[in-house]
């Protein structure tokens, strides 16, 4: 199983940028997939999830509002569109994949799969 993670870059305060999930080695149809972020010296902290089958998304109040979480499923993607981006959301973000689906948790250890990360910065 994969995870291919992109869309990362430099982005100044206000702009937008949409991430991208490839999965590959197996099909997700009942998986959650969820996005994380990572700033240096923090720990590792839930952004949004989506539920593969049904497509509920849940997200962090810090986000709300300003990012979506979307699937395409004949790409087998997830993407993370990010609006109105503010200096603190600089951090690596990695995607994640809970293939049971049972529930959707923000915990990063309920999530078996990990994408490499990309790189999100955005400057003031």
């Amino acid at each position: 199983v994969q995870l291919q993670a992109s869309g990362g870059g430099l982005v100044q305060a206000g702009g937008s940028l949409r991430l991208s999930c490839a999965a590959s080695g197996r099909t997700f149809s009942r998986a959650v997939m969820g996005w994380f972020r990572q700033a240096p010296g923090k720990e590792r902290e839930f952004v949004a999830a989506i539920k593969w089958r049904g497509g509920s998304t849940y997200y962090a109040d810090s986000v709300k509002g300003r990012f979506t979480i979307s699937r395409d499923n004949a790409k087998n993607t997830v993407y993370l569109q990010m609006n109105s981006l503010k200096p603190e959301d600089t951090a690596v973000y990695y995607c994640a994949a809970d293939p049971s689906g049972v529930v959707v948790t923000t915990t990063p250890g309920s999530y078996d799969y990990w994408g490499q990360g990309t790189l999100v910065t955005v400057s003031s």
